[in-house]
């Protein structure tokens, strides 16, 4: 019985495999709420029913490239704000103001990395070569050529980080404050006020700790 159970759990992996390799790229079919990816990382030391109170920033911290940009209150982040704040009350925080001694503080960034890369353009200019008309220029023993081998492109990525600090246990003599929570959202529109509840929903759902 256990080799019968086997061997049909066998044939049912290969037939996925199989039809998973038909598809030409799978990763083309993703829909933006699919290619979007959590991640949630916390200090297993805490004990986050030990804490009452939390003030959130009234504005978004914006890092481009590990530097800091400024601060923006865009209506993309006021829904990130007030969307976090709810969350954090529904799991029996309370929201304080700032200057209320707060026993966490939440701070919320946006985040922007460029990369830039080589291309080589050979191959490109060689697949487009048969679009191109030759005769227009009045050059038919000639046809077109690359001068160009390689050339640079950059790619901006976003990330929405949620950082939740420890101040009620922040040394008086130290001006370092521990962060013992952070949220990550990373993917395609990423920073569409359309897919902020889904975001903030998705990290906190993950994150079953948090609860007074």
């Amino acid at each position: 019985m256990k080799s019968v159970q086997r061997t049909i759990l066998i044939g049912a992996v290969l037939g996925i495999l199989v039809l998973s390799g038909c598809r030409k790229d799978p990763l083309n079919h993703l829909t933006n709420d699919e290619s979007r990816i959590y991640v949630t990382n916390y200090d297993t030391t805490v004990n986050f029913s030990s804490f009452t109170t939390f003030s959130i920033a009234d504005s978004v911290a914006v890092v481009q490239d590990n530097q800091l940009a400024g601060r923006s209150i865009t209506g993309f982040d006021s829904s990130v704000i007030g969307l976090v704040a709810g969350a954090m009350t529904q799991a029996g925080y309370k929201q304080v103001a700032k200057t209320a001694s707060p026993d966490l503080a939440i701070d919320i960034t946006r985040v922007y990395n460029t990369s830039t890369a080589i291309f080589d353009y050979s191959n490109y200019w060689d697949y487009y070569g048969d679009y191109w008309d030759p005769y227009y220029w009045g050059y038919p023993d000639y046809g077109y050529y690359d001068p160009y081998a390689v050339g640079t492109y950059s790619i901006t990525t976003g990330a929405l980080e949620i950082d939740l600090l420890d101040l009620r246990d922040a040394p008086a003599d130290s001006n370092k404050i521990r962060v013992i929570w952070t949220g990550m959202a990373r993917g395609e529109q990423v920073f569409n006020p359309a897919n902020v509840n889904t975001e903030v929903s998705a990290l906190f759902a993950q994150s079953g700790y948090l609860k007074k």
